[in-house]
């Protein structure tokens, strides 16, 4: 984590500033030069909660006290009396976000997990197309990113992230699975950062982002429009939203994929994707390659894990999605790139609405 990064970050319960205590740092070459980070630390709010920071990265789900006990019990003298005392006061809370998050965080790190950074695209593109899309759905560019700051709310593999941090964009890439650690790993560009966090709890500064970017991730939450309410806040005044979203479609093949994920989406994950490997795939995988299509076997397959495996995964009609910004004051709403399965939309914040 580099230290700069603390000012953007806040506990994500009691929404108070995060104070810093380093355990150890190293020095690491970015391709813009290099810069001391923290490599391990704790981040202790005001009231009551502490996150590790693990690898440089900071851990701030509301479950991480939880999440990483051997680190905090190794590290803090008083661990065992802190996380009970917050499991004593905060009971409810913590049973919520355990239940609704711990599947989900499950199958994005099995589905990242495949990821190879040397060989594979993202959703069939990478490098400048990739960037591309990303301008194309925000409708923005490098010139009018200039000295502007981007949260990237579920960032899944990053490497959308390292594109953005090369082109001088000011970036936080946060998800709650373990694929931020080869995100961070990966990184390059002292431009970009990367947060373990949750859409619901984003732990971050309000009024903070001068665009936030969540694409194909909102549908995979318990809420979409809860979860896209929750990253509302933090948005100056002015910012702008951008969201990718599932859409309902007659195609027979995506619905019958919707009924065959309905079928077994209650089966344990590990019993999924042997599933999944042997049945879906190989009729994939010739489908794909009757069409042309051009993935290689891994990207496939990851493809196939992000349909089935997640535990939710909505689908929403455009006149719907507008009606949440609406409700919520942002201006110029409009889609900006259609597709059979999904489509984009982008508004502004104007709160004088």
């Amino acid at each position: 984590m580099q230290y700069k990064l603390l000012e953007s970050l806040r506990c994500p319960v009691s929404r108070t500033t995060l104070t810093l205590q380093v355990i150890s740092e190293k020095l690491k070459v970015f391709d813009e030069g290099r810069e001391m980070i923290v490599e391990e630390g704790i981040l202790f709010s005001e009231k009551d909660w502490f996150y590790p920071i693990i690898k440089g990265i900071p851990r701030l789900c509301v479950e991480s006290f939880l999440d990483y006990p051997d680190f905090l019990n190794k590290q803090m003298l008083d661990y065992n009396i802190k996380s009970s005392n917050i499991k004593k006061l905060h009971s409810n809370l913590l049973e919520a976000v355990i239940k609704k998050n711990k599947r989900t965080k499950e199958s994005f790190t099995k589905e990242w997990g495949l990821f190879d950074y040397e060989k594979d695209k993202t959703w069939g593109v990478d490098g400048n197309e990739l960037v591309e899309r990303f301008y194309l759905e925000t409708n923005e560019n490098a010139e009018t990113l200039k000295d502007k700051i981007v949260l990237d709310a579920g960032c899944g593999n990053g490497k959308l992230n390292h594109l953005l941090g090369k082109e001088g964009i000011q970036n936080i890439g946060m998800d709650f699975s373990t694929s931020i650690e080869a995100a961070q790993f990966n990184n390059r560009s002292i431009n970009t950062h990367f947060i373990q966090g949750d859409v619901q709890f984003p732990p971050v500064a309000f009024r903070h982002f001068d665009l936030i970017h969540s694409s194909g991730v909102l549908i995979a939450t318990n809420n979409t429009e809860l979860s896209f309410s929750c990253l509302t806040p933090a948005l100056k005044d002015t910012g702008k939203l951008s969201v990718w979203l599932y859409q309902p479609s007659k195609d027979f093949i995506h619905n019958s994929f919707n009924v065959a994920r309905n079928l077994t989406s209650k089966l344990p994950l590990s019993l999924k994707r042997i599933l999944y490997s042997s049945a879906v795939f190989p009729l994939s995988y010739v489908i794909k390659k009757i069409k042309g299509n051009k993935q290689n076997s891994r990207e496939m397959m990851i493809d196939i894990l992000d349909w089935f495996t997640p535990e939710f995964r909505w689908e929403h009609k455009q006149e719907e999605v507008a009606a949440w910004f609406h409700k919520r004051s942002f201006s110029d709403v409009k889609v900006t790139q259609n597709g059979l399965f999904g489509f984009n939309i982008i508004g502004i914040l104007n709160l004088n609405i």
